[in-house]
């Protein structure tokens, strides 16, 4: 019996409508559509990095405020992924892309006009929930447009525009801040989203699933978003809560009960949001957890990364975006040759390839110092960017190319659930485990710096500043002093960078294993000729 997970190798769904003129019957054009929404939704999630100091402000933002323009953004978007790409397979994948896409731009605008950091908040969470509508279907329409043979392609210069996007945000983000304002950020949404909606709503096809009286699975939906919500938030609180309090620890557990619930649950009804079925293939499950990974090597990395840029080496946004240009660029290079490499060899050669590419990168942060020369810190960012491409189109194929096209957004707003709470949980854990180093070496390292044993117990209180990068310098400081306190401060940062990159790196090697033992091996038939 075939599987219930093989691919339909239909370039079509045989219940889409006939593309209606030549521009809707192009999968290229289609390819150009999703890569303006992608490119909106990935640039903003790294452009904010750069916004939140200066938001927080002239906002007059709490630490926990400002942490809840992060967190409100990602717990809307993991809890609606899935169901937005359920919703395109259903009613249309062209629809919701659009709909996204206004809804995403608007809400960016709302962002910039708001005034305050609860408005800010506020207008992050809607941005979430349109983004939650626009990701999945992007693949869910490549899936569906795309034979087989070219798919793989596809997904790769679809990576490409993701991970391009996403490094590219400091430096966009850097500029705007710099030369005009926080709200701009925001605000350059605006024209990207109107270009996105005029060129797809000239070329997009429509495709849905044909799915007759079958009813849609609300039960479903609210069991998945509810979990998602509950494990995304433990994730994101467990840094200043602790991970080991009974918040974190419950909120987690909760999650984890409620999405074990919702598992048993589509097991037993007609028409499930996210079908089991898909879990079958082994190929689908592990590019699931390798997409997770990778997301949390590339933000949580990128994240402490640009706090040792600027808080320690004292860069400005824009240089500091500028010195994580070998990053924009290796991705540049990796994503649509991860797809060839994927096309030509299979996952499974290239998904244990990105991420031993990505241990080597960890590794070679352990050089970094407080006064590291720029030689030693940019082959990492080369190795990172040439990893995280490659494993991003082959984990993207591994999941949507193995899904039938039926499923293409729902196995889209898988990915893309996966991803999220992959980035999620390495900001936060990452954090935690620099905050946890600083804690134990900062009075050391400052007194080993210069700084009296007296202040350098008092300075010790200032640990959470510290596991940001920051110094705990003031101007009444003598000039020696203050020298003395920062070198101490950024060893200790750097210390606990290195225990955070020793972590990911061991992490990127177990993940290689894991691909390289359970991607199945591409069932392609040898040539006739």
């Amino acid at each position: 019996m075939p599987s219930s997970t093989s691919v339909d190798r239909s370039p079509l769904p045989a219940t889409a409508p006939a593309p209606a003129g030549r521009l809707r019957s192009n999968p290229w054009l289609t390819l150009c559509a999703v890569a303006f929404g992608l490119f909106m939704v990935q640039l903003d999630g790294s452009v904010v990095a750069i916004a939140n100091p200066v938001i927080g402000s002239e906002l007059h933002a709490t630490t926990a405020q400002l942490q809840w323009v992060t967190n409100a953004y990602l717990l809307a978007l993991a809890a609606t992924l899935i169901l937005g790409g359920k919703l395109g397979d259903r009613f249309g994948r062209r629809t919701y892309y659009l709909v996204g896409v206004v809804g995403f731009t608007l809400a960016s605008v709302a962002i910039g006009l708001s005034g305050s950091i609860e408005g800010v908040v506020v207008f992050r969470a809607l941005q979430g929930v349109f983004g939650g509508l626009l990701m999945p279907n992007t693949l869910g329409l490549l899936r569906a447009v795309f034979p087989p043979r070219r798919f793989g392609m596809a997904v790769g210069i679809w990576a490409m525009v993701s991970a391009v996007s996403t490094a590219l945000g400091p430096i966009v983000g850097g500029l705007l801040v710099e030369h005009v304002s926080w709200e701009s950020v925001f605000y350059i949404n605006a024209p990207i989203g109107v270009a996105a909606l005029l060129f797809s709503a000239c070329v997009l096809p429509q495709s849905r699933n044909s799915t007759g009286r079958h009813r849609f699975d609300i039960p479903g939906v609210v069991l998945l978003a509810l979990g998602l919500l509950c494990v995304v938030f433990g994730v994101v609180k467990g840094e200043t809560w602790g991970w080991t309090s009974a918040g974190t620890l419950g909120a987690v557990a909760a999650g984890v009960l409620l999405l074990a619930v919702f598992g048993r649950y589509e097991t037993r009804v007609e028409h499930p949001l996210l079908p089991m079925r898909l879990f079958r293939s082994r190929t689908l499950t592990v590019g699931a957890v390798i997409t997770a990974l990778n997301f949390f090597v590339m933000l949580g990395v990128i994240f402490f990364v640009m706090l040792y840029l600027q808080n320690v080496r004292g860069l400005t946004p824009v240089e500091a975006g500028v010195h994580t240009l070998p990053l924009s660029l290796a991705s540049l290079v990796a994503s649509p040759l991860g797809a060839a490499l994927t096309q030509r060899f299979g996952a499974r050669f290239t998904m244990p390839l990105g991420m031993l590419l990505q241990a080597a990168a960890c590794f070679g942060m352990l050089t970094w110092q407080t006064d590291s020369s720029y030689a030693t810190m940019w082959p990492p960012f080369v190795a990172l960017g040439l990893g995280v491409g490659m494993v991003m189109a082959a984990s993207s194929e591994a999941i949507v190319g193995s899904a039938p096209v039926s499923d293409g957004g729902v196995a889209g707003g898988l990915q893309a659930t996966t991803l999220q709470i992959g980035g999620a949980l390495g900001t936060s854990v990452l954090v935690s485990l620099i905050s946890g180093r600083v804690g134990v070496t900062l009075t050391g390292e400052l007194t080993a710096a210069g700084v009296p044993p007296a202040l350098a117990q008092r300075l010790h209180e200032a640990k959470d500043a510290v596991a940001m990068g920051v110094a705990p310098v003031s101007a009444d400081m003598p000039a020696g002093l203050r020298a003395a306190v920062a070198q101490g401060s950024g060893q200790a940062f750097l210390n606990g960078v290195h225990t955070a990159v020793v972590v990911t790196g061991l992490l990127c090697l177990a993940g290689a294993a894991l691909a390289a033992v359970g991607v199945s091996r591409p069932a392609r038939e040898p040539a006739a000729h």
